[in-house]
């Protein structure tokens, strides 16, 4: 089946490739009002994915990324509708200049291929992923998980009757339905057919693919997010940066799972922050000086400190400087996404400096790390890597450059 699907994607790639602005923007809109048409149906087998899933005993935060609702499907239309929007990066010249013989040089923006993503739950990522590969210009390869195939092939077909009626081979967005683990490695080593390969997922399937992956990839890496609270943060602003950064959607990898406080406000405000997270039915590990001030916390062991939960459980420490935070980060972190709240300048610089995160945040809740936050519409995923692109990843993350020089007879 992936040779076929492979095929396809291929093939419909070079479609895509020499579409224009106006036919891909027309598509995009086609894409939404057909997501918007289909809300029932789509909704329909997203209610069995759920109950699937509720059956194999999947955590309430996955549940909540695996669930759609008529308010999840309009933000998938809109999404593409954002995407259609933004200016087409391709052909896009990032360059020019003319060589010692004469010989111009352009360089520019020109698609992929073939870009696939293995991701769990999160069914929107069947349109925002699929709708901005498109846009730059690629073929999509959809691999979700198991308990969400019903949904994502429902997504797929409204996003497929939208490239087709704008004659665009359907084909550029495809789903793969083999979830297994097997299909995954072959995805993984597809070099016949994929480009770029994004992985949104766990430990477990960013080291599946460290192990077993030949074609090249961007990961999607973990989100152990930190929020420190410096000894010179507005506490007015500090708490309800804290409690959104934790609880507004912990399931995401933008949610923080560590909250760092200097110890020079940690009995100000460690008592205030805890009783708003707890109230949120956030559970509190804590190192021994958070624990002495919050006896409530629980015991927290190095490994609570680098794990990203994905649940509403928030790792608690308390350090003597920016310096002691920025260390501990870099121990612990992931390199995703990491806030400093202090309105000292210095202890600002310091802390941005020093911890070699894709995004820092300062004085603004982890949760703004997002392709659509960022004016990206819709993003593919958040590369915690250095190459080829980091951060958000919107439209340009999903072009390369090529080079066109324009002679006039001159030979070496």
């Amino acid at each position: 089946m992936l040779d076929k699907i492979g095929r396809q994607a291929k093939d419909a790639s070079r479609v895509v490739a020499k579409a224009s602005t106006t036919q891909k923007n027309a598509a995009l809109e086609s894409m939404a009002q057909r997501l918007e048409a289909a809300a029932a149906g789509i909704l329909a087998a997203n209610a069995e994915d759920m109950e699937q899933a509720r059956s194999e005993g999947v955590s309430e935060a996955l549940l909540d990324r695996l669930l759609l609702t008529d308010a999840r499907i309009a933000g998938m239309a809109a999404g593409l509708r954002k995407v259609a929007g933004l200016p087409d990066p391709i052909g896009i010249i990032t360059d020019g200049w003319q060589l010692y013989n004469g010989i111009k040089v352009q360089r520019q923006r020109a698609p992929l291929g073939v870009v696939a993503v293995i991701y769990e739950a999160r069914p929107n990522v069947t349109a925002d992923a699929g709708g901005l590969a498109f846009k730059a210009g690629n073929a999509a390869i959809l691999r979700g998980s198991s308990y969400a195939l019903r949904s994502n092939l429902a997504v797929m077909h409204a996003v497929q009757e939208g490239l087709e009626s704008e004659g665009l081979p359907a084909t550029a967005i495809q789903v793969l339905e083999d979830t297994s683990r097997e299909g995954a490695v072959a995805l993984m080593q597809a070099t016949e057919w994929i480009d770029l390969l994004v992985p949104r997922g766990g430990p477990g399937l960013i080291a599946a693919m460290i192990e077993h992956a030949t074609v090249p990839y961007v990961i999607d890496g973990a989100g152990n997010c930190h929020v420190f609270v410096d000894a010179a943060a507005d506490l007015n602003k500090a708490l309800p940066i804290t409690v959104n950064a934790k609880v507004q959607r912990p399931g995401v990898c933008n949610a923080a799972e560590t909250l760092l406080v200097h110890e020079s406000i940690a009995a100000e405000f460690l008592p205030q922050v805890a009783a708003a997270l707890m109230a949120e039915g956030v559970e509190l590990r804590g190192d021994a000086e958070s624990r002495r001030i919050v006896p409530e916390m629980l015991e927290a062991t190095d490994e609570d400190f680098a794990t990203e939960f994905h649940d509403l459980i928030m790792s608690v420490g308390v350090v003597p400087s920016v310096e002691a935070a920025v260390d501990h980060v870099l121990k612990y972190g992931s390199g995703h996404t990491d806030a400093i709240l202090s309105e000292d300048y210095q202890a600002i610089q310091t802390f941005v400096d020093g911890v070699d995160s894709a995004v820092t945040m300062v004085n603004a809740s982890t949760r703004f790390t997002d392709g659509e936050e960022f004016g990206f519409g819709a993003e593919i995923g958040i590369s915690t890597q250095k190459l080829h692109v980091r951060g958000p990843m919107g439209l340009e993350a999903l072009t390369c450059e090529r080079y066109v020089l324009y002679g006039d007879g001159q030979v070496r």
